[in-house]
């Protein structure tokens, strides 16, 4: 919901930044992993009980995310980056929860499961109405220019991470959070299906 408004914010710096990490020689891919390393290490500062730590090693991976894109535009955009985009992405999300899960058991594995299970639901209407977009060449730049088709909804990348920062400010609300950000995947994955059903008929 918020992810076009984001990037009208962040797409600027980014580009400049893109500029100075192409000088580097940097590319894409190494971006992308270098993020992932990231996220990953975040959630094993979640794991670990060091919340301001997973706050900060998430905001560094967040901008490798963006900044992997950036990077890309400037060079060369390539399929193999589309997916290794996605797929750390859904690494990433799948390992906040489980942190939380590993963090204190007894309070939050429940809330992480209902997590997981509408991060799943959510994601395969995403993946599966880009499947379907794609072999039917539609294409949308309402979210920037991307590999896949992406379909905007109630919780997209922007509402992730400001979620996934307000469970790692207020660690003891995490079941609640969880919970409500469950809903809000659900209603996305469930809006999807309806513009699947009049699309593709």
């Amino acid at each position: 919901m918020l992810d076009g408004m984001a990037r009208r914010l962040i797409d600027p710096p980014l580009a400049r930044l893109a500029t100075r990490c192409v000088r580097l020689g940097l590319t894409a891919n190494a971006i992308t992993g270098l993020a992932l390393c990231f996220g990953i290490a975040s959630a094993a500062a979640i794991a670990a009980g060091d919340f301001a730590l997973g706050l900060a090693l998430m905001a560094l991976g967040r901008i490798g995310d963006g900044l992997d894109g950036a990077v890309a535009r400037q060079t060369r955009r390539t399929d193999l980056g589309g997916f290794l985009d996605i797929v750390s992405d859904f690494v990433f999300y799948g390992a906040v929860p489980l942190a939380f899960a590993f963090v204190a058991p007894n309070a939050n594995a429940l809330a992480a499961a209902t997590l997981l299970f509408s991060f799943y639901v959510n994601g395969a209407t995403f993946l599966a109405y880009a499947t379907v977009a794609g072999q039917r060449g539609l294409q949308t730049t309402s979210r920037g220019l991307k590999s896949i088709y992406f379909t905007a909804g109630l919780a997209e990348g922007a509402e992730t991470i400001g979620f996934f920062a307000l469970m790692m400010l207020f660690p003891r609300a995490f079941p609640t959070l969880a919970v409500i950000f469950s809903l809000m995947c659900l209603v996305t994955a469930a809006s999807r299906v309806l513009l699947a059903w009049r699309t593709f008929r």
